[in-house]
């Protein structure tokens, strides 16, 4: 293994790049699973097609969370909080999972870093944190030096968009370890809030609005099921999107769009009032997602039809014969960000903000999510 750091300073020494930088201990967020393969199994029926049955179990995952906790209690939120000042740093961590395996299969090669940038700073603004800096590892068999040029390239791009630092990063040369021609990513975000300013769902009152922000497309969760829909519907990245009635799109490119990031959309619209809590949908969709910033006592009414799903989830339903529950508990289905507000700050929201924004429920008394 070659690690690559690049220390500021005159004492440095260099061997490809990066930036080292030690910190105090952080309690970092650890609430979801992200699998590295695809273990593929369906008892060879192709209908009724699960995450679980595609190789991630969401329980599993769950209950290692449950177990840490004993050991360190206080993880399980999007980000972990580190009090500093009058402050509190929050740090995140996480990788793109199997969508890898979709870049090396489509060459496209120059947006996954966004992906990567995008699951750690949208998880820790919903402690109203503003991005600092983006710290990155990329490790391989066998560097390809232009190709993680374009990965990093999209590194950037993803922390400009989310107005933070690439800091630095490690890059690992592990022969015989990766497939050739293949690569692994993990991504670790550090920004900072006032304490008197954070975001931490306690405010929450039955009758506090939803406000969805949509996204792109499948994002970067769920790609361990994607990979056996598309096996077994017989198509290929590169055919057309089935059924899609916009501008001619290929399978590849409708799964391969990045992932929103929401950092500068959040930010304005917490600098303007009223936001009480803030769910990222990743892994878990909105059915474990959203309850995660609620106070014991309250759930979420999510009204059905009010907001666009993107067809790309519509022909994953239908080609995988996935029931509407496992596809709830499993993609984004076009809400990438949820929001809960005040009354009033849902009217300004949906009229006056700059990008789209669906009001798609409420808060109610009880556990949960239910659809309505």
């Amino acid at each position: 293994m070659i690690s690559t750091r690049l220390c500021p300073g005159p004492s440095s020494t260099v061997s490809f790049r990066r930036a080292h930088l030690r910190s105090p201990p952080i309690n970092f967020q650890r609430f979801r699973l992200r699998p590295i393969c695809c273990a593929v199994s369906n008892g060879g029926d192709e209908k009724g097609m699960t995450y679980k049955g595609a190789g991630v179990d969401i329980d599993a995952g769950t209950e290692l969370v449950r177990r840490i906790a004993k050991m360190a209690p206080g993880i399980g939120g999007f980000g972990g909080h580190f009090p500093f000042g009058d402050s509190y740093l929050v740090a995140g961590t996480d990788g793109v999972g199997t969508k890898l395996k979709l870049a090396f299969e489509t060459g496209i090669h120059d947006t996954i870093g966004i992906d990567l940038v995008a699951m750690s700073v949208n998880d820790i603004v919903t402690s109203g944190a503003k991005p600092l800096f983006f710290l990155d590892y990329y490790a391989t068999s066998k560097l390809d030096v232009d190709l993680a040029e374009k990965v990093i390239k999209g590194i950037i791009d993803g922390c400009k968009q989310s107005d933070c630092v690439l800091l630095g990063g490690e890059t690992a040369e592990m022969p015989d370890f990766y497939a050739n021609g293949e690569y692994d990513l993990s991504g670790f975000a550090v920004g900072a809030v006032k304490k008197d300013e954070l975001i931490d769902g306690k405010k929450m009152v039955a009758g506090d609005i939803l406000i969805g922000l949509p996204s792109s497309g499948v994002h970067s969760n769920g790609f361990s099921l994607v990979r056996r829909v598309l096996e077994s519907s017989g198509l290929s990245l590169s055919d057309n999107l089935p059924g899609n009635s916009g501008k001619p799109i290929t399978i590849g490119e409708a799964l391969m769009a990045p992932t929103v990031i929401y950092v500068k959309q959040v930010l304005d619209i917490i600098s303007k009032g009223g936001v009480k809590g803030i769910a990222h949908i990743t892994d878990g969709g909105f059915t474990d997602n959203i309850p995660r910033v609620f106070p014991d006592g309250l759930g979420a009414k999510i009204f059905t039809g009010s907001w666009e799903v993107l067809h790309v989830f519509h022909w994953l339903q239908q080609a995988g014969g996935i029931e509407d529950a496992e596809m709830r508990r499993t993609f984004n289905m076009g809400i990438g960000m949820v929001l809960v507000v005040t009354k009033d700050a849902a009217d300004r929201i949906v009229t006056n903000s700059s990008m789209a924004a669906y009001q798609i429920g409420e808060v109610v008394h009880g556990e949960g999510v239910i659809f309505s």
